[in-house]
């Protein structure tokens, strides 16, 4: 596996991943609600995606094995990680960890000291140490807080008792939705 800059070129492929990993992983966020769905997927075109990657405050990073798309990922200059979808065919294979990774390292590249990544609850519950590493093994010593617009008992209940542990922040952040979770990134440990 090889992560790269994405290319206008590969807004099809990339499209198709983005909107496979939404449909078919994260049914626990839009359960199977057509209107959430279209909500979800509504700019996930070839349009947009070919503006994220020319968005000059933007990067967008894709996973590849053998040409094939597997994930996509994006990281403002701010440190906003805006995208970090895995398709249904690489999950649990540490594509998603290897793209947050590249995406961190993109952020400290471009001088952040905190990064802020918004995820689903599917992505918090299904592998949470993905997304809750502990910050030993970030390549610039990223820790990890968990806010949430949901009561702190909900959210650790859906959590593994590993990334329980990690769980510093009470519940705050205004509320995106009730099944998103907003995951603070810092250069200081948790």
């Amino acid at each position: 596996m090889q992560i790269r800059e994405a290319l206008p070129a590969d807004a099809a492929a990339a499209c198709i991943v983005l909107k496979r990993s939404i449909a078919e992983l994260c049914i626990a966020d839009h359960r199977n609600d057509p209107s959430i769905l279209a909500r979800w997927l509504g700019n996930k075109t070839h349009e947009n995606f070919c503006a994220w990657v020319n968005q000059p405050d933007n990067s967008v990073l894709v996973a590849i094995e053998d040409q094939d798309i597997l994930a996509v990922g994006s990281v403002t200059d701010a440190g906003t990680i805006g995208l970090n979808y895995v398709s249904p065919d690489a999950r649990f294979r540490g594509v998603s960890r290897a793209l947050l990774r590249a995406l961190e390292v993109r952020a400290g590249e471009r001088g952040n000291h905190r990064c802020n990544l918004t995820s689903t609850e599917t992505g918090m519950t299904n592998s949470p140490q993905t997304t809750l590493p502990s910050s030993s093994s970030q390549p610039f010593g990223f820790g990890y807080a968990l806010m949430s617009p949901r009561p702190r008992t909900e959210v650790a209940s859906a959590l593994s008792a590993a990334a329980v542990a990690r769980v510093a922040a009470p519940a705050a952040a205004a509320a995106i939705s009730r099944s998103w979770l907003t995951l603070s990134i810092s250069a200081s440990p948790v």
